[in-house]
C-alpha cells in the first residue's frame, strides 16, 4: 500500500513538473513572438524613415512646438532653447560622437561625470558638427548640465560666451525648409518684420505626432530598457522643452489622461540607475537627469 501510494505521488509529482515546464515553454515562446513581432515593427518604421524624410532630435522638438500656419514658436516658451541644446547632446550620443568619462574606482553620478569625444568625424550637419567642435578643443571638458548651459548662453562667464550656439531655431527651421517641410515667409509685427517658417508638408508632422503618441499608447512597452533611445529621448526632450502637449493636443480624454499617466511614469524613473542596466546609453540618461534634477 505504501508503495502504491509513493509511486502515485512520484506520477503526480512527474505531472506537475511536465506541466510546469510546458507553462514555460508557452510563455517563453510568447515572449519570443512579442519580441519578434516588435522588432519587424521597428525593421518596418526604420525601411518607412528610410524612404522618409529623416529628422534629427532637434528638428523633431522644434517640429511639435511650431505654429503650423502661423510659423514661429510660443513666444512664452522659454524651455524650448536649453532642450535643443540637450537633444543636440543626445543626437551626438546616439550617433556615436560623445560620451560620458568611464566612472574609475570610485562612481560619480552622472551629473558630476565629464562629456568627452569619442569620435571627431563630421555628422554632416553644421549646428552638430560645431557642437561636437566645441567639446573637442574644451580642456577641462564640461558636465551635460555645463554644457546646456554653454551651448545656451547661459553663463556669467564672458570668457565662454563664444560657446553660445546662436540663431539655433532659426538654423534649424532653415534646415526643415531644405527638406521641403516648411517654408519661409516675412510676416509683420507693428513694429518690425519677422521671418516665418509655416508648415508646408503636413505628412511628415503628422508621422511625427503619430510616433509620438503610439510610443505611449499602442506601442507602449512598459520598460524603458525595450524601447527605441531615440523615441525615449524625443519624449524626455519634448517634455522638457514644453512642447509635448501638443502632441497630445488632439487625443481624447481618456487616451490623453492615459498618455500623460505613462509619461509621468518615464519622468519618475531613477537615470542613475537606468544609465547603469545593460544596453543603455550613459549621456542620454544624464541629459534626463539635468532637465529632471
Amino acid at each position: 500500500m505504501s508503495s502504491l501510494s509513493q509511486r502515485s505521488s512520484g506520477l503526480v509529482q512527474r505531472r506537475t513538473e511536465a506541466s510546469r515546464s510546458a507553462a514555460a515553454d508557452r510563455e517563453r515562446a510568447a515572449d519570443g513572438e512579442e519580441a519578434e513581432s516588435r522588432r519587424a515593427e521597428e525593421e518596418e518604421d526604420a525601411e518607412l524613415d528610410s524612404k522618409q524624410t529623416r529628422l534629427t532630435l532637434m528638428e523633431e522638438v522644434l517640429l511639435l512646438g511650431l505654429k503650423d500656419r502661423e510659423g514661429y514658436t510660443s513666444f512664452w516658451n522659454d524651455c524650448i532653447s536649453s532642450g535643443l541644446r540637450g537633444c543636440m547632446l543626445i543626437e551626438l550620443a546616439l550617433r556615436g560622437r560623445l560620451q560620458l568619462e568611464p566612472c574609475g574606482m570610485r562612481r560619480k553620478s552622472l551629473l558630476t561625470r565629464k562629456v568627452i569625444c569619442k569620435s571627431e568625424a563630421p555628422t554632416g550637419d553644421m549646428l552638430l558638427d560645431e557642437a561636437l567642435k566645441h567639446v573637442k578643443e574644451t580642456q577641462p571638458p564640461e558636465t551635460v548640465q555645463g554644457w546646456i548651459e554653454l551651448l545656451s548662453g547661459e553663463t556669467w562667464n564672458p570668457l565662454k560666451l563664444h560657446y553660445q550656439l546662436r540663431n539655433v531655431r532659426e538654423r534649424l527651421a532653415k534646415n526643415l525648409v531644405e527638406k521641403g517641410v516648411l517654408t519661409t515667409e516675412k510676416q509683420n509685427f507693428l513694429l518690425f518684420d519677422m521671418t516665418t517658417h509655416p508648415l508646408t508638408n503636413s505628412p511628415v508632422k503628422q508621422r511625427l505626432v503619430k510616433k509620438v503618441q503610439e510610443g505611449v499608447l499602442e506601442r507602449w512597452v512598459n520598460e524603458p530598457q525595450r524601447m527605441d533611445k531615440r523615441l525615449l529621448a524625443l519624449l524626455f526632450l519634448a517634455h522638457s522643452s514644453d512642447v509635448l502637449e501638443n502632441a497630445f493636443a488632439p487625443l481624447l480624454d481618456d487616451q490623453y489622461d492615459l498618455a500623460m499617466k505613462r509619461v509621468r511614469l518615464l519622468l519618475d524613473l531613477d537615470p542613475e540607475f537606468e544609465a547603469s542596466r545593460s544596453g543603455s546609453n550613459e549621456l542620454l540618461w544624464a541629459v534626463v537627469a539635468a532637465f529632471t534634477k
